[in-house]
């Protein structure tokens, strides 16, 4: 198989997996169809979210405080859509993420409190998306922390030793998924079976839609992504392997034995 080949999951369930992004509504618009799908298959899934949106609505009078409580509380409810109740909200300011040693230390104490298999975050070298479409600073830095989070600060006991405190032990994560859009070469997961509870979790996020039907935008986008697949509707992703799937089984045996 060839680099620009697209590769399928194999319909690969990761026993728990973290979505790491920096906005209500990330989620939604890129990957809410694979939550659904794992959530679906027996996963326990957790979001994660760096900012709670709160320079994201503008009308007049609005605060950011009053923005925060509107938009987690239709993160909250997306997130229940698609099978997810462990949401947590670090509220860095909206609009000003930095990839700082703070940050990396926050992700580290959820990773290694979660303990996922799976993190799945953005690109962080993904600057031009389209041709109408600059990346949000935001997505870069959150990318970039979490992928440092990753690899290799929660797998290791001496980076943030300070942690063992609180309980959380290093944990090495198995595989990093990193949001793609429609890349050659990408891992693509079918959410044929599960856009319409993609659907549904976006339209909780009211102050950002309006009067605006998202429906034939992301019919259209997991459709083009799903070009040369036998799919209807997919999400792709690169997808890194840090733990080898021989090395994951020798763990599981040794930890459940």
């Amino acid at each position: 198989m060839s680099e620009a080949e697209t590769r399928e999951d194999d319909g690969y369930i990761p026993t728990r997996a973290m979505f790491i992004v920096a906005h209500p509504d990330d989620i939604e618009f890129g990957c809410a169809g694979t939550a659904a799908r794992w959530t679906a298959g027996g996963a326990e899934v957790a979001y994660v979210l760096v900012t709670s949106g709160d320079v994201g609505i503008d009308v007049p009078g609005m605060t950011r405080e009053r923005a925060t409580q509107i938009r987690e509380a239709e993160q909250s409810a997306a997130a229940a859509e698609v099978g997810v109740a462990d949401v947590t909200y670090l509220r860095e300011p909206d609009g000003m993420v930095v990839n700082t040693l703070d940050l990396r230390k926050r992700l580290v104490r959820e990773i290694r409190r979660f303990k996922p298999e799976v993190v799945l975050t953005f690109d962080p070298t993904a600057m031009f998306v389209a041709d109408t479409y600059v990346n949000h600073p935001d997505h870069r830095a959150v990318g970039s922390a979490a992928i440092d989070a990753v690899f290799p600060a929660s797998g290791q006991p001496l980076v943030f030793p300070e942690l063992e405190a609180e309980g959380l032990r290093a944990h090495k994560v198995r595989k990093l998924f990193v949001i793609q859009f429609g890349t050659p070469g990408a891992t693509v997961v079918d959410i044929s079976g599960t856009i319409d509870a993609k659907l549904r979790a976006l339209r909780c996020h009211e102050s950002q839609l309006s009067e605006w039907n998202p429906e034939e935008m992301i019919r259209e986008w997991a459709a083009g992504a799903a070009k040369d697949t036998p799919h209807d509707y997919v999400e792709s992703y690169r997808v890194v392997t840090l733990i080898t799937d021989e090395e994951w089984e020798r763990r599981s045996s040794a930890s459940s034995g």
